[in-house]
This record gives structure tokens, C-alpha cells and sequence, in this order.
């Protein structure tokens, strides 16, 4: 018979502070979520997974910079969702920015409770 492995931590004195855990912050539960919407059954691969998050980070910082730069031109103090479709616009290639601003816009719409 094998004896089994006790499952106790060992105590810290009571001077010492617990560690905390650094956080990864990562879109990847989000971009699963849309992977679910889309094809049920398909998985996705950790190294997928990982240009996928890469992908939507810079995308994202592109589209913010350019907000930004839009506030700065029309000396504005407040980025709104005005500049974040003109942002859209201009960083997103032809039908892509049409899809992007008409599904922003919706969730907007959707997020304040407009057009029950």
C-alpha cells in the first residue's frame, strides 16, 4: 500500500506578508467567447491563442492612438465615441470599418439603453 501525500501547507511566521499573484491581464477569455459564437466545437491552440491577443492588442492601440491624436487636432480634453468611429475609420481597410462602426454603434446603443 502506498501511503498518500499529505496535503498541508506550511505556516508562515507571523511577520511575513503573503505574496500576491502579478496579473496578466489578456483578451484570450473574451476572443474564446467569440470562438464559441462562431464555431461551437472548434478549439484554438495556446500559440493561436497568443497572436490572436497580440492582434487584438494592437489593433486596439492603433485605434486609441489615433482617438487620440483626433482629440488632440480638435483640441478636445474628451475622447467620445465620436472619435473612437473616426478613429475606426481611418485604421480599419473599406468593408471591415463598415462592420466595425455599424456593431460599435449598436452596442452603444445597446449599452444605453436606447431603441428598446
Amino acid at each position: 500500500m502506498v501511503a498518500k501525500k499529505s496535503a498541508k501547507r506550511e505556516k508562515k511566521a507571523p511577520g511575513e506578508k503573503k505574496r500576491k499573484r502579478s496579473r496578466h491581464e489578456s483578451y484570450s477569455s473574451y476572443i474564446f467567447k467569440v470562438l464559441r459564437q462562431v464555431h461551437q466545437k472548434l478549439g484554438i491552440s495556446k500559440k493561436s491563442m497568443l497572436i490572436m491577443n497580440s492582434f487584438v492588442e494592437d489593433t486596439f492601440d492603433r485605434i486609441a492612438g489615433e482617438a487620440g491624436r483626433l482629440c488632440k487636432y480638435n483640441k478636445k480634453d474628451t475622447l467620445s465615441s465620436r472619435e473612437i468611429q473616426t478613429a475606426v475609420r481611418l485604421v480599419l481597410p473599406g468593408e471591415l470599418s463598415k462592420h466595425a462602426v455599424s456593431e460599435g454603434t449598436k452596442a452603444v446603443t445597446k449599452f444605453t439603453g436606447g431603441a428598446k
